[in-house]
Formats: C-alpha cells, sequence, structure tokens
C-alpha cells in the first residue's frame, strides 16, 4: 500500500511541479514577449506552490528525507533510540490530526461557508486550503505506518 501511495504521490508532485513551470514560462512570456501580462498566472503560481509544498512535505515525511536533528540520537543506545523513534512519530500522527486534519477541514469548511474565492481566478479558497487535511491524512498514514513498523 505504502508504495502505491508513494508512486501516486511522485506522480501527482511531478504534474502539479510541470504545472506550475508552464504557467511560470506563460507568465515571463505573456510580461516580457507580448507585453501584456497575463491576470491568472501570479495567483495559479502560488496556489500550485501551495499544493507542491504541503503534499511533498507529506511525501517527504513518507521517505523519511525530512530535515532532523539527530545529536541525541547518536547518543542513545539501540533501545532507546527504538522509544525515540515510537515518541516522534507519536507527536507527529498527533499534530496531523490535530492541526493539519481537524484544522484543515474546518478552514476549508469555513471558506466554502462564507463563499470565499479567489480574485482572479475566481477560485473556491477552499480547493486550495483542502491541501492541509489531505497533506496531515498522509502524514498520519506515515507515522501510524512508521510506528507500526518500529513495533515489530
Amino acid at each position: 500500500m505504502r508504495s502505491k501511495i508513494d508512486r501516486f504521490l511522485e506522480k501527482g508532485l511531478s504534474l502539479l511541479l510541470i504545472l506550475m513551470i508552464l504557467n511560470v514560462l506563460w507568465q515571463v512570456a505573456s510580461r516580457y514577449i507580448f507585453s501584456n501580462p497575463s491576470v491568472f498566472t501570479d495567483e495559479l503560481a502560488r496556489y500550485l506552490l501551495i499544493w507542491i509544498g504541503l503534499i511533498g512535505a507529506a511525501y517527504g515525511s513518507g521517505r523519511n528525507t525530512h530535515v532532523a536533528i539527530d545529536l541525541l540520537k547518536k547518543k542513545l543506545t539501540t533501545k532507546q533510540q527504538h522509544i525515540q523513534q515510537i515518541i516522534i512519530n507519536a507527536i507527529i500522527a498527533f499534530f496531523a490530526i490535530a492541526v493539519l486534519i481537524v484544522g484543515g477541514i474546518r478552514l476549508v469548511a469555513l471558506s466554502f461557508e462564507l463563499g470565499q474565492t479567489s480574485s482572479a481566478i475566481q477560485l473556491p479558497i477552499g480547493y486550495v486550503y483542502a491541501a492541509l487535511p489531505i497533506s496531515g491524512l498522509l502524514i498520519t498514514y506515515y507515522s501510524i505506518d512508521n510506528l507500526k513498523n518500529t513495533l515489530k
């Protein structure tokens, strides 16, 4: 299951990055070549960057490529490192559930309830904010899977 999610995220993030690159290239071309700046490109680039950042953080969390300070880990015994990994994954899961999932769902619901839309492309802002609970679900899944593997 984990490898399927990883592959899906790799492809999805690659697609979002390609879209962002094309969008920024169009923004530069429309401004400097055609002297007629596009009105939607700046906003779209910002929203794509939000999605790439949040979903990319979840992907990095799943691949264990996130930034870590291992100064304490080097001083611990193997058993203590094992316990430390359990505590770290539990804290990450708690944070992802409390802040990203619960807080993100509230933010998405509130923005849809208030009818907030973006200024240039008239996209409901709830779709932009939806990256929060989605990344939270992914981070929670990876943390629980890491916990399960650590406890084995």
